[in-house]
């Protein structure tokens, strides 16, 4: 049976939701609209419609709102990037220390001290130390454009994903999220493609030459940059990369990656140093940290240091305790704390990652830090607590899942006396809390807006045991 198909021709949205929707209450009913702001008037169409509310899209906008503000992007609403440039940043800040409190509160349900103001961002734009481009060979149509003779959708582009498209990419001219040379590089890269005559890589029949375009930007000026093909062509590699070289000098690793799989991961690919060192220098405080393309890194350096001091005082660390750094990546966390503990000690399932933590340790002179690869809940067993010393402090600083249930239960029986738990997601935080509850008390609770323009939102509660 074919769904009725239901349209509300004026809804008055009349307050932020959550993850980038809207609510206004039609008949008794909540309705959840994407892409709009309080204030804005819609038609809307809904997709989903259930007995106390309902989940649409906007046909069309009757009025805006007068919150607005004229995005400064030419490809704002298309690549999908930045979600939130029509919304000045006070409101934005203000709307993500909202969703912090809702999560904490509807979720956690657990007693909350006062939510401290949400931290936020000098450098609103440019701010972005990492940026991955995709080079392919369908372009994404806009509506006006969809029926003109003169623009085709087979035609090789640079850019973005569209939003809630894998195969297209949006053409991007400018994008405002990374320091130049970026924008410089990838159309330099595009043009030489064209003169050249090099394809780029059709997601859906798994061809091409060029297909992803990796920079990184370090504070301390260093410049990474690798160039992932579809195979290898060892003429027309050399071309494009001397090319590159050559064009672009202030360049200081130069790589490529050739990736025959058809998915974009590079974990299990080895790139390969063309110039340079393969890795750059990243600086927090006067820590330094080896960058190599598959690194993680906080991809906002500026904001990474405040979260990374909150994290720190959240610690309360004297010099006399051991920290456990759980899913620790490359160490960042751990070695930003090393000066006020005693012995940092920390995990990570990636073994790359745990290399490169070893090596930042090395690398700043460290002799209380250790970093070991593997499941916490396997790791952290009696034995190691004999060599290591139990934990005084645990940083936790899980992926947008949250830690697995084991892993909270583990937290409840090793008992350390204070957890600083920093999440890219409060909604699987406050319920972690929830679990942790059973034995710990939240203390302190501190907002951080890492990406500005974005739904994201980084958020650090200190949790202490009963």
């Amino acid at each position: 049976m074919k769904r009725k198909r239901v349209v509300l021709p004026r809804v008055v949205m009349e307050n932020y939701a959550a993850e980038g929707k809207s609510l206004a209450r039609v008949d008794g009913k909540v309705i959840f609209v994407e892409n709009t702001i309080p204030g804005d008037e819609v038609e809307v169409l809904l997709q989903k419609n259930k007995k106390d509310w309902g989940e649409g899209i906007a046909l069309r906008y009757h009025k805006y709102s007068d919150l607005r503000v004229e995005p400064f992007c030419q490809h704002f609403g298309v690549c999908g990037g930045c979600q939130w440039q029509m919304l000045p940043y006070n409101l934005q800040l203000q709307y993500k220390q909202q969703q912090v409190t809702d999560n904490l509160t509807r979720i956690a349900k657990v007693p909350l001290p006062a939510i401290r103001p949400i931290i936020g961002a000098d450098q609103t734009t440019r701010y972005r130390n990492k940026i991955e481009y995709t080079f392919a060979s369908k372009r994404f149509l806009l509506p006006e454009e969809l029926h003109n003779p003169n623009i085709s959708s087979e035609e090789n582009v640079a850019g973005f994903h569209a939003r809630g498209y894998f195969d297209k990419v949006v053409p991007i001219f400018e994008c405002h999220l990374q320091n130049e040379p970026t924008n410089f590089l990838r159309l330099a890269v595009l043009e030489y493609a064209k003169q050249q005559g090099l394809t780029h890589y059709d997601i859906r029949q798994h061809t091409g030459f060029i297909r992803n375009l990796l920079v990184r930007l370090a504070t301390t000026g260093e410049l990474l940059v690798n160039i992932v093909l579809g195979y290898e062509d060892r003429k027309n590699r050399e071309a494009l990369l001397a090319f590159i070289e050559n064009r672009f000098p202030e360049i200081t690793t130069l790589l490529y990656t050739i990736n025959p799989k058809k998915n974009d991961s590079l974990h299990d690919l080895e790139p390969q140093v063309f110039k340079g060192r393969g890795y750059i220098i990243e600086k927090l405080e006067d820590f330094e940290y080896k960058v190599s393309p598959k690194s993680f890194f906080q991809t906002n350096t500026l904001q990474a240091e405040k979260l990374y001091r909150v994290t720190r005082e959240f610690a309360e660390l004297i010099g006399s305790q051991t920290v456990y750094d759980l899913y620790c990546g490359t160490g960042s966390i751990g070695i930003f704390v090393s000066k006020q503990a005693k012995k940092i000690l920390g995990v990570d399932v990636v073994q790359d990652a745990i290399n490169d933590a070893n090596e930042n340790a090395r690398l700043n002179g460290l002799q209380n830090a250790a970093f070991f690869a593997g499941d916490v809940v396997d790791i952290c067993d009696d034995s190691f607590f004999e060599q290591h010393g139990r934990p005084d402090v645990i940083i936790t600083d899980p992926p947008r899942a949250g830690m697995h249930e084991k892993l909270v239960r583990k937290l409840l029986d090793i008992a350390a006396p204070l957890i600083v738990y920093v999440s890219c997601n409060p909604a699987t935080q406050a319920r972690d809390i929830a679990l942790l509850n059973e034995k710990y008390g939240v203390q302190k609770i501190q907002p951080v807006d890492m990406f500005p323009h974005t739904l994201h939102i980084e958020n650090i509660v200190q949790l202490k045991l009963r």
